[in-house]
């Protein structure tokens, strides 16, 4: 393996209800290389959407520290975390989070704005085979075609990590495998690190390593020597 782009050691994640303390991690220690798909897998309320989050820098841990290359992101203040995400993450959640009133276009077109690099609109929609959908607004979209809106969204600013939050788990399963093809051929054709988080233990075939997190704990790391192609896993 090359060197991680992410380390987390020690992770550890409570939240307190009342006098209660709910621990989501515990003490969750995880590399995630670069140019790799991750899986991590685990029942609902294993921590993994926690653990993304922190990763991605949209929660902060209890106690531990999460690093990005050199970055110590538990040291971050709230203008570091903004920038880290703008520049460097690019986030895919299972319900699309796309704006009604605009476009796919203009969907896209609100993050190219604010990245440094980006690329044009038009060209990650492309990418993910919706040229013939710009001025198409989410209604007029089936779900796959609004997941590969997302997805177009997330990789145009360049971002180097792709952080899939049950990136599937609202589609059926003939989309569900479109939308894995395209995050493998964007792992294969430029690179991008990608992690993905799911229940779904069909989808850990197309895996490089498979994270199995239970409870707030990581119990096992398995790598795919030969993942299997998307189009060829039983959903």
């Amino acid at each position: 393996m090359q060197n991680p782009i992410f380390s987390a050691h020690g992770v550890t994640k409570v939240y307190h209800a009342g006098e209660i303390e709910v621990f989501a991690l515990r003490g969750v220690d995880l590399e995630l290389y670069e140019g790799e798909i991750a899986v991590l897998l685990g029942p609902s309320g294993s921590g993994k959407s926690t653990l993304l989050n922190i990763m991605g820098g949209l929660d902060c841990a209890t106690a531990g520290e999460v690093h990005f290359r050199d970055q110590d992101l538990t040291t971050f203040s709230e203008r570091q975390f903004t920038r880290f995400r703008r520049d460097h993450v690019g986030f895919v959640f299972q319900f699309y989070n796309l704006i009604p009133s605009l476009t796919a276009w203009e969907n896209v077109a609100l993050v190219t704005e604010i990245s440094s690099n980006p690329m044009k609109p038009e060209e990650a929609l492309e990418m993910v085979g919706l040229k013939d959908r710009l001025t198409h607004f989410p209604a007029q979209l089936s779900g796959g075609e609004q997941q590969r809106v997302a997805i177009a969204r997330a990789i145009a600013k360049r971002p180097e990590v792709m952080l899939c939050d049950e990136p599937t788990g609202a589609l059926d399963s003939k989309t569900g495998i479109l939308v894995l093809r395209l995050l493998v051929d964007l792992k294969n054709q430029l690179g991008k690190t990608i992690l993905i988080i799911t229940h779904n233990v069909a989808i850990a075939d197309v895996a490089d390593r498979v994270i199995h997190l239970r409870s707030g704990e990581i119990v096992s790391v398995n790598t795919n020597e030969h993942p299997t192609p998307p189009e060829d896993i039983t959903w």
